[in-house]
C-alpha cells in the first residue's frame, strides 16, 4: 500500500512540474503575441550628390567618382510615444529652382518637400512627435530639427557639446542654428538609450564618425528586427571594406564602433539599412505606408 501511495506521490509531483512547465511555456507565448504594435516610417530628406566621393575613404580608392546618396528621415509609432529619426537636409532648399552645389564643389543637394507636407501624409503635425533623436549633427542630418521644439531631443553627451561648443558655432553656424531653438533636451550619458523602455526601440552609442553619433534599433513584430545606420557607413563597399571617411571626428573609433554594429547587428538577426545609400531607402515602403 505504502509502495502504491509512494508512486501516487511521484507520479502528481511529475505532472505538476509538466504543467508548470507548459503553463510557462503558454505565458511566454502570450507575452511574445502581445509584442507592442509599432509602425516604421520612410520619408525623404533629400538627395545629396558627393561630386568628390574621394573623401568617403582614408585612400585614394575613390578619387575622380562620385556617387548619388539618398538623405532619409523615419518615424516610429510606438504605443507609448513617436519618435522622429533624423531630419533630412535644410528645408531652405525646398522650391529652389536648381539644386545648391557647396562652394568648393564637394556637394549638390536638393530637396523637394517639407517635414510638415511629409507628415500630413501619415494624418500628423509635428506637435505629434513626442521625441526627437538625430543619428549626428551633420548638416544633411539636422535639417528640420528647429520644427520640433515641442519634442524632446534625445541626445548623447558628447553630441551636444560637440554641437554647442564654441568653435562650432563659429566654423558651422548653419548646423549649430538647426538645433538652437531645441530647449526641451534630455541628455544621454555616452550608452545605448531604450527609447520606450521595452527594447523595441533603442539608439546604440557607436561615436566616430562625430564624437556622438549612434545608429537605431527597431524590432518589428512582423518585418522583424532592423538596424540604420546613421553614418556608420555611406554605402556598401565602405561597409564591406570598413573604410572610412576622411572627414571622421576619430578613424580608431570609427572602427571599433563598425566592429561593435556588425556584431550586434549578426547577435540580433537585423537587417541593416544605410541611410544614404538610395537602394536601401528604395526597398522600404514609402509614406503613408509602413512596416510593422
Amino acid at each position: 500500500m505504502k509502495k502504491i501511495l509512494l508512486s501516487l506521490l511521484i507520479i502528481g509531483a511529475f505532472a505538476c512540474k509538466q504543467a508548470k512547465k507548459e503553463t510557462a511555456k503558454t505565458e511566454e507565448a502570450a507575452e511574445e503575441s502581445m509584442a507592442p504594435e509599432i509602425k516604421f516610417y520612410a520619408f525623404n530628406g533629400g538627395t545629396v550628390s558627393a561630386n568628390m566621393l574621394e573623401l568617403f575613404s582614408q585612400d585614394t580608392t575613390y578619387t575622380g567618382q562620385s556617387k548619388e546618396f539618398a538623405d532619409a528621415f523615419y518615424v516610429i509609432v510606438h504605443p507609448k510615444g513617436t519618435l522622429m529619426w533624423d531630419g533630412g537636409l535644410p528645408e531652405s532648399l525646398v522650391g529652389m529652382e536648381e539644386p545648391y552645389t557647396s562652394p568648393d564643389g564637394a556637394f549638390t543637394v536638393s530637396r523637394k518637400d517639407s517635414v510638415a507636407n511629409q507628415l500630413a501624409t501619415i494624418g500628423m503635425v509635428p506637435e505629434d512627435i513626442d521625441y526627437l533623436a538625430l543619428s549626428h549633427t551633420h548638416f544633411d542630418h539636422v535639417g528640420h530639427a528647429n520644427e520640433f521644439t515641442g519634442s524632446t531631443w534625445l541626445v548623447q553627451e558628447k553630441e551636444y557639446d560637440f554641437v554647442t561648443s564654441e568653435e562650432n558655432q563659429k566654423n558651422n553656424p548653419d548646423i549649430y542654428a538647426a538645433i538652437k531653438d531645441l530647449t526641451n533636451i534630455k541628455k544621454i550619458a555616452n550608452t545605448d538609450y531604450d527609447v520606450f523602455g521595452d527594447g523595441t526601440v533603442v539608439m546604440k552609442f557607436m561615436p566616430g564618425h562625430t564624437p556622438g553619433h549612434q545608429v537605431l534599433f527597431v524590432d518589428l513584430a512582423e518585418n522583424g528586427p532592423l538596424l540604420l545606420s546613421g553614418d556608420m557607413y555611406h554605402f556598401y563597399e565602405n561597409r564591406e571594406f570598413r573604410r572610412v571617411p576622411i572627414f571622421n571626428f576619430d578613424v580608431a573609433q570609427t572602427k571599433e564602433s563598425m566592429a561593435a554594429f556588425e556584431k550586434f547587428a549578426e547577435e540580433k538577426g537585423a537587417e541593416v539599412y544605410l541611410q544614404h545609400s538610395k537602394q536601401d531607402f528604395e526597398k522600404l515602403p514609402k509614406a503613408p505606408n509602413y512596416l510593422k
